[in-house]
């Protein structure tokens, strides 16, 4: 990390955690190189990088000041109730339409799934990957089937160890994709007809997966910042045949809610008193802001009922399609559908990902990928406080890279989303997230890219939009 970037978000810290609160000075630039012992231009280049994302302004001959608006702290969403009846999921007409719309370069991609491909070390990864062609045993390509790399396996069972989960290398099988891992995970676990217990709102190809397999879902109440409502659980257990969860413990896409460890130790409890297995989709742990990755519920399986899906789409790789599921006492069973449908993934790209994370570039790689993404936040929440009309509620996370926006009751995000495209800005309307495409007043913005003047622009007209529609 450079010496700017390391002051930068030491500063960004304060100013989030209302240390420097807004119209407040903030050291001197003569002040910070003289108690930090780093060059006046070190100083001078951390707060330019505050002032091109709105955090500070400078002001004549007075020093930089904290902006007025920055970061104020929007009420957070309000905590939904569950109607507490399963649902046949039909959602995936609706997704296909609002994906094709937001796929073209030319749109601010606020809607966007994503991250920006421009975060991601795109020269080293292809140098490993190809180290890991030249240098690849051709009876790699027999013996890596269809569990995966052992290499691979075996680095990410470190990674495990390293936040407080004990997983094997041997209950590891490598996917395309998280999004394979979670529907293999569907597949072991349920027959056509069953229930799932999912969150409301919940990411979309959750739902679209359950609706291909012919399951019905079951839409709990989930908390902005906490997670699903695990009262709400309980009771469903007792009046539903819930064949199993599928959740997402940390920056839940799309709320942002984390659970807390406590919170995930009582999921997984409730879980096993009942024989539930739970899927974890935890794609985003990564990508904390804090100083510390959040735990995953898988820490706290000592049964095997959880089925841990991840990948490094959204944290180093995204195009390699490069997944996995810690599947516990279901290995074999995922496993033996891994065979029946893609056999294996490409062994040269879990090779390469492999030789990536033993030559320790990974972790440098996420310290700067977080910073920046937190950066981007931060200019994203200022450009809401700006732009926006009041009466808008918001969750700030503190990982991932969505924000979750609940506008007053009457206005409806497809209509914005409509309006919003015509001027090449997307947004993701809240109704994709619902099995009953409710939310129609929410939506969900993505900060994953980096912040231009064209960004600002669009989130000032999604400003005007939003307003138009409030007042008709």
């Amino acid at each position: 990390m450079k010496l700017y970037e390391e002051l930068a978000g030491h500063l960004r810290a304060l100013i989030l955690d209302g240390t420097l609160k807004p119209g407040e000075r903030v050291p001197s630039v003569r002040q910070v190189h003289r108690e930090r012992g780093v060059s006046a231009a070190t100083v001078m280049r951390a707060y330019l990088e505050l002032e091109r994302y709105g955090l500070i302004e400078s002001r004549p001959r007075s020093g930089y000041f904290v902006t007025s608006a920055g970061l104020q702290r929007a009420p957070e969403p309000r905590h939904v109730r569950s109607r507490g009846r399963t649902t046949r999921v039909d959602v995936s007409e609706l997704v296909f339409q609002i994906l094709d719309a937001i796929g073209d370069r030319n749109v601010v991609p606020l809607g966007s799934a994503f991250p920006s491909p421009l975060l991601f070390p795109w020269s080293r990864l292809a140098r490993y990957l190809g180290m890991s062609a030249r240098r690849m045993d051709p009876w790699s390509t027999v013996e890596s089937l269809p569990r995966g790399s052992e290499d691979l396996r075996r680095q990410i069972a470190r990674r495990y160890l390293r936040y407080g989960a004990k997983v094997s290398a041997d209950e590891i099988v490598i996917t395309t994709g998280a999004l394979e891992a979670l529907n293999l995970s569907l597949q072991v676990l349920t027959r056509p007809g069953d229930t799932v217990a999912v969150e409301a709102p919940a990411f979309y190809a959750c739902l679209q997966a359950i609706e291909a397999a012919g399951l019905k879902a079951l839409e709990l109440p989930t908390h902005p910042r906490e997670g699903v409502d695990l009262g709400a659980l309980s009771h469903a257990i007792e009046t539903h045949q819930i064949r199993a969860c599928w959740f997402m413990t940390n920056f839940q896409n799309p709320l942002g809610a984390s659970m807390p460890d406590e919170k995930k130790h009582d999921l997984v409890q409730l879980l096993e008193q009942h024989r539930i297995p739970l899927i974890e989709d935890d794609v985003y742990a990564e990508l904390h802001f804090g100083k510390e990755r959040p735990k995953s519920a898988k820490s706290f399986d000592t049964s095997g009922l959880v089925l841990h899906c991840s990948s490094f789409s959204k944290c180093l790789a995204p195009g390699y399609r490069l997944g996995w599921v810690a599947a516990g006492r279901y290995a074999q069973a995922v496993e033996r559908r891994k065979i029946m449908t893609t056999l294996s993934s490409s062994v040269p790209v879990q090779d390469g990902i492999a030789m990536f994370l033993q030559q320790d570039g990974y972790d440098a790689h996420l310290q700067k990928l977080r910073r920046t993404l937190a950066m981007q936040q931060a200019a994203l929440l200022q450009a809401l406080v700006v732009h926006l009309p009041d009466g808008y509620r918001l969750t700030q996370p503190e990982g991932g890279y969505f924000l979750w926006l609940e506008l007053p009751g009457d206005v409806d995000s497809l209509e914005i989303h409509a309006r919003a495209l015509e001027e090449n800005i997307s947004i993701a309307p809240g109704p994709i997230f619902s099995a009953r495409r409710e939310f129609r007043n929410c939506l969900r913005l993505n900060f994953g890219h980096p912040w231009t003047p064209e960004t600002e622009r669009a989130i000032a007209r999604l400003g005007h939009i939003i307003r138009e529609c409030t007042a008709g």
